[in-house]
């Protein structure tokens, strides 16, 4: 949890036509306080430039200190973007935790695929999930203070003892005192469960349900999740893969508790990822067993969510003749579904053949079945000597935020290159996919 203490707050964008555009402020000019107050992070930023009457001392690229006297409605914006979008250092995390996937990349990959996220900022910002244990009583109180809401905390059992050694951290156990001070203050939750097996599934997965209801109506939900196992294990707990009857115990569990949950306080509150329903062998649920889709980023409701949309949309579009061959490559989890979702399109769309080819994930091994962690060496030498006709198409989750860079570096036009087929991006919704196929 190391911070610079005195933390500069350049200025990297002055938006036209602003407040600060007006008083002269400039990309590389530093804020240096706002009402005789030092700024901590974003969120001290934001408060303090709420007021009508606004004391600014800006340090300017000469050196200079210029001290701005503002008058403003009081929820006017200054106008200014930084080079540092938290206005501070980003918080990692430094627990040993045995299902941490970062622990099971290989060497030689880009820093940043290493770095261990915590920061409760971020939770508020980005909607990361945070462990509690490297919050300071002042972070808490931070929070409560500004109403940071929602709050997402991977909580993984409320055993306090258990939590201590699933996570490697002696004070992990009592991090979960947070939780009361959270509600207290009214700050809504969600919650996060990496099952592991032997760990914190079974009767600890059944108290940690329990545990976590109390918390209603601010826990809004909890997501339980199979822990991702790589080949890259060596010196790490051992963990054992779920199994098909693993998975149909879970599902039970969870159900038996969405009941009780939903009869006593009109919500479900916990759900089991999409991949627990996959490996059991059960059909999906309908669509209102998934409140609104609360943990749609952890895979809970995915599958539903892409059915719903695609099958809503293609009795809407208008079908055709025309000739097309197109491939798509997904991982192995998704790719059953893909395929049946495709299938439909052969009654308005007659012309149109589609192959769907399941990439195996050699490169952090078989168990990793989502399409997110394939990378672009493993769908090149998986896809090498196929016929993948006018086009490829693959899933944007394999790709970095708002670049075309994939989790080994490859670009996707280097994987165009050599496959020597056009690719085509496709957005994890259901309209998306028929739209990138059809165009």
């Amino acid at each position: 949890m190391e911070r610079k203490v005195e933390k500069k707050h350049i200025i990297k964008r002055i938006l036209p036509g602003s407040i600060a555009e007006e008083m002269e402020l400039e990309p590389g000019d530093e804020l240096i306080r706002i009402n005789g107050k030092k700024i901590v992070d974003v969120f001290d930023y934001h408060y303090l430039t709420n007021d009508e009457f606004l004391e600014v001392i800006v340090k300017k690229k000469n050196g200079e200190e210029w001290e701005l006297e503002i008058e403003k409605e009081n929820q006017d914006d200054l106008g200014i973007e930084f080079e540092e979008g938290l206005m501070d250092q980003y918080r990692s995390c430094r627990n040993k935790c045995v299902f941490c996937f970062i622990d099971q990349m290989p060497p030689g990959m880009r820093d940043t695929l290493y770095f261990k996220d915590d920061d409760a900022r971020l939770s508020f910002l980005q909607g990361n999930y945070i462990t509690l244990t490297n919050m300071s009583d002042e972070d808490v109180e931070r929070i409560c203070f500004y109403k940071l809401s929602p709050i997402n905390i991977s909580v993984h059992t409320t055993n306090k003892e258990l939590r201590a050694k699933m996570l490697k951290n002696r004070f992990a156990g009592e991090a979960l005192d947070k939780l009361q001070k959270f509600y207290d203050a009214g700050i809504e939750m969600n919650g996060q469960i990496v099952l592991c097996k032997g760990y914190n599934d079974g009767e600890e997965l059944d108290r940690t349900i329990r545990d976590l209801s109390k918390y209603l109506p601010l826990m809004k939900s909890l997501s339980v999740v199979p822990v991702g196992l790589s080949k890259y294990r060596d010196g790490l707990a051992e963990l054992e893969k779920f199994t098909k009857e693993d998975a149909l115990a879970v599902v039970k569990l969870i159900e038996s508790w969405q009941q009780k949950l939903l009869k006593e306080h009109g919500t479900r509150m916990v759900q089991p990822s999409d991949e627990w329903y996959i490996t059991a062998g059960l059909p999906i649920p309908k669509e209102e067993q998934y409140e609104g889709y609360p943990q749609i980023e952890n895979g809970v409701g995915m599958v539903r969510s892409l059915m719903e949309e695609f099958d809503d949309y293609l009795a809407k579009v208008s079908g055709d003749h025309k000739e097309r061959k197109i491939s798509l490559a997904t991982g192995v989890l998704a790719a059953p579904i893909i395929k049946a979702l495709t299938d439909k399109m052969k009654e308005k769309f007659p012309n149109t053949e589609i192959t769907v080819y399941t990439i195996i994930n050699e490169f952090f091994g078989p168990d990793i079945t989502v399409a997110g962690l394939l990378t672009g060496q493993d769908i090149i030498a998986q896809l090498k000597d196929k016929d993948l006709g006018d086009a490829l198409i693959l899933p944007n989750v394999l790709l970095r935020s708002r670049e075309d860079i994939l989790l080994d570096d490859l670009r996707v036009k280097d994987i165009e290159n050599a496959l020597q087929t056009p690719i085509r991006i496709v957005k994890s919704d259901g309209v998306s996919l028929i739209d990138t196929i059809i165009s």
